[in-house]
């Protein structure tokens, strides 16, 4: 299982450009294997930060968790994820999903249909257009796509898809090359994720998948102070239905509270051995700042995973 770290933050609290681009330069410092964002209303645009990070590393594979679909056309989304491609010398990892009603629905005004076949095809879209031909030729029930596309230097980049529920999993089993999940504990990983996704991928004739588990990380001295900090910055969660259904997969009254690790330095390590036991491939980890200096404890997190380098 590699390490991999959040370069721009996931909570609340923003990130300016010099944050992304010192963050990314301390990934790669610290010998982190990627580098993620997330894609969220108060931040950046996800492919136009890869991009921009691109520009201060080396050898940091930079991924997006996640990009959502029905915002964007594949064709478009294709386009500038090969220029982040390009840029980055083949270092992207393309994460994408529908998303959620609320978002989708209520924030964009948009239908959310049929989430798992628009996935599906949207994926196949991107597969055409990671081709790179010089022209993307497609026809399913949502897209119809004819078009030149041509993106100098670019080439393929793996496609991750955002899959917590069977059918999804499923679907990124078969067209995708793994899956980035969020709140979901080492039992919901172990016991629904990794067996779901892996049956997928063999049916399809497709190559074990990557399962990167993104979770929030604090370590933490007063252990019961971080959970109660945790619990109350992680609550919205709890709304969310998607949300709901994977954390009761990992057990009766699962919280995001029990999920996130937030502990002491040994506490995090054994989580992290779980998850890794548990078939995970890759963590994608967002280092918190919990506790009376959040800044430090932000770093004092950073420098611990990153010590952990090649230890799973």
């Amino acid at each position: 299982m590699q390490l991999g770290v959040f370069i721009s933050e996931v909570t609340a609290d923003r990130t300016s450009v010099g944050d992304l681009l010192a963050n990314a330069r301390r990934a790669e410092e610290l010998g982190f294997a990627t580098g993620w964002v997330p894609h969220i209303p108060w931040s950046f645009d996800g492919l136009a930060a890869l991009t921009l990070a691109a520009t201060v590393t080396d050898t940091l594979e930079l991924g997006t968790a996640v990009m959502p679909t029905y915002t964007r056309h594949p064709l478009a989304m294709a386009q500038l994820a090969l220029s982040a491609q390009a840029v980055s010398g083949g270092r992207l990892a393309l994460g994408i999903g529908p998303s959620h009603p609320v978002v989708i629905e209520t924030m964009f005004g948009m239908e959310y249909t049929s989430p798992a076949q628009h996935t599906r095809e949207y994926a196949q879209v991107l597969r055409a257009a990671f081709a790179c031909t010089g022209h993307v030729a497609y026809e399913g029930e949502h897209f119809r796509v004819s078009a030149m596309l041509d993106v100098p230097g670019a080439a393929p980049a793996p496609i991750l898809i955002a899959a917590l529920a069977p059918l999804m999993l499923q679907v990124a089993g078969e067209v995708a090359d793994g899956t980035i999940t969020y709140w979901a504990n080492e039992r919901a990983v172990a016991e629904h994720i990794v067996p779901r996704i892996t049956r997928a991928a063999g049916q399809a004739g497709r190559p074990s998948p990557r399962v990167i588990v993104g979770i929030p990380i604090a370590v933490v001295d007063d252990v019961d102070r971080g959970l109660a900090e945790a619990a109350a910055l992680f609550d919205a969660y709890n709304s969310i239905s998607t949300y709901q259904r994977i954390m009761a997969r990992g057990g009766d009254d699962v919280t995001p509270r029990e999920i996130a690790i937030v502990g002491t330095e040994r506490e995090v390590l054994t989580r992290l051995r779980a998850y890794a036991d548990a078939g995970a491939t890759d963590i994608a980890a967002a280092p918190i700042g919990l506790g009376p200096d959040p800044a430090a404890a932000r770093r004092r997190t950073l420098e611990l995973l990153g010590s952990l380098h090649g230890q799973f």
